[in-house]
């Protein structure tokens, strides 16, 4: 589903835990790290489209996280031509995304990065809420900017974070 200026409707989520680090997503099989993020299907509100998206590329269940905001607008980026399927060109520019900011209120061991059959990520960490977005594919880094730099207003303050325990080592990333 594209809108008639060339942009496919998405979600982009960020988690952050209770020290307000956020959820880092390596590509699988690629060295490139990323939030979450997703299409909004028709009939789909955003919020939905998050908690699907959520749900199949982190395995977390809205019962995990807490909304803590989201932007206001649409915020766009276009995608390198060469990027894009031969039979969309001249039709697709990029991605609108609505973006998230999550809290999660589960513990790190509630993340299943192989909770559906087409994992996006093969590792995670947290890392600082203000990352060097240098890791995130070029095209996408202005829009990491503007969502962080929006969302941030709705961090609360930061606390000690809830680990899970698995045969004495601390699991997550």
């Amino acid at each position: 589903m594209v809108d008639r200026d060339g942009y496919r409707p998405n979600v982009g989520i960020i988690i952050t835990n209770a020290k307000n680090q956020v959820f880092w997503g390596k590509r699988i099989r690629q060295d490139s790290w990323q939030f979450p993020q997703g299409g909004i299907q028709h009939g789909e509100s955003p919020e939905q489209a998050m908690y699907r998206e959520l749900q199949e590329e982190v395995g977390l269940q809205p019962c995990h996280v807490q909304i803590l905001g989201r932007t206001r607008e649409w915020m766009r980026y276009e995608v390198p031509q060469h990027w894009v399927k031969r039979e969309w060109r001249g039709s697709y520019k990029g991605q609108k995304q609505i973006w998230f900011l999550l809290r999660l209120v589960g513990r790190d061991c509630d993340v299943c990065l192989r909770a559906s059959g087409h994992p996006e990520f093969d590792a995670w960490r947290w890392t600082d809420y203000w990352i060097d977005t240098e890791g995130v594919i070029e095209f996408k880094r202005e829009v990491y900017r503007l969502a962080l730099n929006e969302l941030v207003r709705y961090l609360p303050p930061a606390k000690a974070a809830k680990h899970c325990h698995i045969h004495g080592q601390a699991s997550g990333g």
